[in-house]
């Protein structure tokens, strides 16, 4: 009878620290892995992370090589974006989990009870999962991490070291069951790796935050010097208007005086003169929406000097459901690479359209193309260590409203068609 209570308890705590194991792996990873829309694929990306944090592994102990292809398999089914990313969180996830499964299955061996060392392991696995989710919970971000594949590629590369330094200290000293000598190798091996394998994975997660912090002033910064564009470009056109104000006395003077001596045709010239002055143009204002404003008068104002011909029509509200990072990021990309596209056309124009529509944000640019474009849309430019990021870079936030973004030739012209879901 006692044997069947203590069976029953044991069981029921062994889910209930698993589940709790889950809970905090769960939290800890939605900022830098976006589960898939859905409740269903929330609860098994739980169940994968919890249950893979109960998987008994060992110094020697061939699980490890059985538990990756799944959690990776699970992994990628519960998640969506950029496969770069989703990749390197699995991997540093995984290596969290296993290091911290390892260390204590290995070295807890301070108790001869089987059922009260079961009890302790379970226990201090929950306890160090729980420490990591307060450790890391305030520095979590609210919204979803956002990378271009160059960093990601960075952080997958990282990634794969802890992971080859637990693969090597887990799955090659299997033969330490054939020699007394080897098994102690093994055991030190494991007592030095795996520490390092755990801390490294915590300083990555510490890392992609950092970074992340990173990339978000960098385009906050980008967007900010597009203002100050626009602003300085508003300030002048204020200023000439103030100027024109200040001489318009003696402009009427001239006018009359032209008109008193019968010259129709030089009063007619010199108001057409006055006519075309920028300050009597107005402020360009394409749209109500504040940003797209900023964005779109900057690259005017660039095609402009360039001699690039351009037809933009937007139609946006002042409050739009998209951030503003990435409107401008989508704006600006798109007519950065119509700009570079155009410039070896014979006939140079630019087109844009842009609206939101029954809860669609909908963007489309046109441009003749001189030469060709590769299939894989990459830059054309030789620095393609700087360049080659704005295509990949839009499709992501595409995909992260649930949209999509086309782009392509057609009849010798280079087509963007964008449509996100905003609502």
């Amino acid at each position: 009878m006692v044997d069947l209570i203590w069976n029953i308890w044991a069981y029921g705590l062994c889910w209930l620290n698993i589940l709790a194991n889950g809970f905090f792996l769960y939290d800890l990873c939605r900022p830098f892995a976006e589960p898939r829309k859905g409740w269903v694929w929330k609860i098994v990306l739980l169940l994968t992370l919890a249950g893979s944090s109960g998987m008994v592994i060992w110094v020697g102990d061939p699980n490890l090589l059985y538990t990756l292809p799944v959690y990776l398999f699970l992994f990628f089914l519960c998640t969506q974006g950029d496969w770069t990313g989703r990749l390197a969180v699995c991997i540093i996830f995984f290596c969290l989990e296993m290091s911290v499964c390892a260390l204590l299955d290995t070295y807890v061996r301070v108790l001869d009870s089987y059922r009260l060392y079961d009890l302790l392991v379970r226990l201090l696995r929950t306890a160090i999962f729980g420490l990591l989710w307060l450790l890391l919970r305030r520095r979590l971000p609210a919204e979803q991490v956002r990378f271009s594949r160059r960093l990601w590629q960075l952080v997958l590369g990282l990634a794969a070291m802890p992971l080859c330094a637990l693969i090597a200290v887990v799955l090659l000293t299997f033969q330490k069951y054939e020699s007394a000598a080897v098994n102690a190798l093994a055991m030190n091996q494991g007592l030095i790796v795996l520490p390092f394998v755990l801390l490294t994975s915590i300083v990555l997660l510490f890392a992609v935050l950092i970074l992340a912090d990173h990339e978000k002033l960098e385009q906050l910064n980008r967007l900010a010097a597009l203002r100050e564009v626009y602003y300085q470009g508003l300030q002048q056109q204020e200023k000439q208007v103030r100027q024109i104000r200040h001489d318009l006395r003696n402009h009427l003077t001239v006018v009359r005086g032209l008109l008193e001596g019968q010259d129709t045709q030089g009063a007619m010239n010199y108001l057409e003169q006055m006519a075309g002055s920028p300050a009597l143009q107005g402020s360009r204002r394409f749209c109500e929406n504040e940003t797209a404003n900023v964005v779109l008068s900057a690259k005017a104002e660039a095609m402009e000097q360039a001699g690039i011909p351009f037809d933009f029509a937007a139609s946006l509200p002042k409050d739009l459901a998209l951030a503003d990072t990435d409107l401008a990021a989508l704006l600006g990309n798109a007519l950065d690479n119509a700009i570079e596209g155009v410039q070896t056309a014979s006939a140079k124009r630019v087109l844009l359209r842009c609206r939101v529509d029954k809860g669609l944000f909908m963007l489309r640019t046109e441009n003749p193309v001189g030469g060709e474009v590769c299939p894989d849309l990459s830059t054309t430019k030789a620095d393609k260590t700087s360049h080659g990021f704005g295509i990949p870079g839009m499709r992501e936030i595409a995909q992260r409203y649930h949209g999509t973004l086309e782009a392509g030739m057609e009849q010798g012209r280079f087509i963007l068609v964008a449509c996100l879901l905003i609502q």
